[in-house]
């Protein structure tokens, strides 16, 4: 089974990604499941719309969708009142953006927020690869100190702080690699041959709509020097089993 580890759904600043046009892709690719998050201005301050928009977009879905929650976390005790909320409504993980919600990972303003996912054992996606307040080692280090969850490190750091993934990586174990945009031949690769690493802490995502999910997959497929079983859990295996319990009846 091939799940795609994160997609944008709504209208952002550049890009769009509708419903029908996701699942669409979807079956053309062979892209059996995604997990979907609310779009920029959702995810910044649009909480509670962007929640019901994914979550409604799952429920609708026959099982091929599973909603990722938000929150600023500047909205205090509220943001976690929208996570439950978002719980409520069938969201199964949590995903962050530092730049769009306009704060450092470090400062201890997401603590809330990462302590509810706790308890509600959620993986955590949070988009790396913009300095200074999103970027792998600092993600790396926020990990640490939550060695309780399991954390997403969305693009990898890509592209100007590839060189600071495997660091990363290396320092937290609760910490996953995301696919997208990275080259199989390089980045990727540098990853399976990592002893501290491996294809176990390696998930695919096509981060649509920012990238092109038929390129995004096909680098994975394409992706030389591993074994059949570890690019199925690079496609599918390993997002399936952080999921756990949360993972849908129909992703199995």
């Amino acid at each position: 089974m091939i799940i795609d580890a994160h997609v944008r759904l709504g209208v952002g600043r550049e890009v769009a990604l509708s419903v029908d046009d996701l699942l669409a892709t979807m079956t053309e690719l062979g892209i059996d499941r995604a997990l979907v998050s609310p779009d920029e201005r959702c995810t910044a301050f649009a909480n509670r719309e962007g929640n019901e928009t994914v979550c409604r977009a799952a429920l609708a879905s026959g099982g091929r969708l599973a909603a990722y929650a938000v929150a600023n976390p500047w909205a205090g005790p509220r943001a976690v009142d929208e996570l439950a909320r978002a719980r409520d409504a069938g969201a199964v993980a949590l995903a962050v953006d530092p730049v769009l919600q306009g704060f450092d990972v470090l400062d201890g303003l997401l603590d809330p927020l990462l302590a509810f996912a706790s308890e509600q054992d959620w993986i955590v996606y949070l988009r790396t690869g913009t300095p200074p307040s999103a970027l792998p080692l600092p993600v790396a280090t926020l990990a640490r100190r939550h060695p309780e969850s399991s954390f997403l490190m969305g693009r990898s750091g890509a592209t100007d702080f590839w060189i600071d993934a495997a660091p990363a990586l290396r320092y937290a174990p609760n910490l996953y690699a995301d696919t997208s945009y990275a080259p199989w031949d390089t980045v990727l690769s540098d990853f399976a041959r990592d002893e501290e690493i491996g294809t176990d802490r390696c998930v695919f995502s096509t981060d649509a709509p920012y990238t092109v999910p038929r390129a995004e997959l096909a680098r994975v497929q394409d992706w030389k020097g591993i074994t059949e079983q570890q690019r199925a859990g690079v496609l599918g295996g390993v997002v399936a089993r952080l999921l756990g319990r949360h993972l849908p009846p129909r992703w199995s």
